[in-house]
């Protein structure tokens, strides 16, 4: 078996709006890394994408049940953030979903096919979205502080999940066997 039958414990930390299901998905994508997180619960909380943990009692009790060997930190400008929280608009009746940078409607705040007005949910309306960076930031800051204290924490800067995938591939490769080495940094 040697290195392979080794496992990682990774913990996934951003943001909402990080890019954290994204990079998640791609890593198990690329690695042998069925278990990215132990136990369902975390990987539950991995696959909704809901950062766990984030506050320091549920770090410390993660440490408690498993070894952490190390934690991924997605570190994203939240005005860009922001701007990719706030970007999604609505046409309550059908359910249609845009998105003002990648998929905008013909016209600014109209349904494409109806002509009714577009709705923002209360989620992705910038005051609320600010709100919950806010809370994010106070909540995980005693966290990230924690684990690079431990030295297990690893920080990726940028504004695009394309640009900081590589360097977590990158770095993962030091620490677990890829599934396909063709595949290597595409998305």
């Amino acid at each position: 078996m040697g290195a392979s039958a080794r496992l990682l414990r990774a913990v996934i930390m951003g943001a909402p709006g990080s890019g954290k299901g994204t990079v998640s998905s791609r890593i198990t994508k690329h690695f042998a890394l069925k278990h990215l997180s132990s136990g369902d619960l975390l990987r539950d909380n991995m696959l909704r994408g809901t950062g766990f943990p984030r506050t320091l009692p549920q770090a410390e009790a993660l440490d408690g049940a498993y070894q952490i060997d190390t934690v991924i930190n997605l570190n994203v400008p939240f005005e860009v953030i922001k701007q990719r929280l706030t970007a999604r608009w609505i046409h309550p009746a059908s359910g249609r979903v845009y998105n003002i940078e990648f998929n905008p409607p013909k016209a600014v705040g109209i349904d494409d096919l109806t002509g009714e007005p577009l709705i923002q949910r209360d989620d992705d309306k910038p005051e609320t979205v600010v709100k919950r960076l806010k809370a994010y930031e106070v909540q995980t800051q005693p966290v990230l502080e924690y684990y690079r204290k431990k030295g297990v924490l690893e920080t990726f800067s940028g504004t695009e999940t394309n640009k900081i995938w590589p360097h977590v591939y990158a770095f993962l490769q030091t620490k677990v066997p890829q599934i396909n080495q063709k595949a290597s940094v595409t998305p």
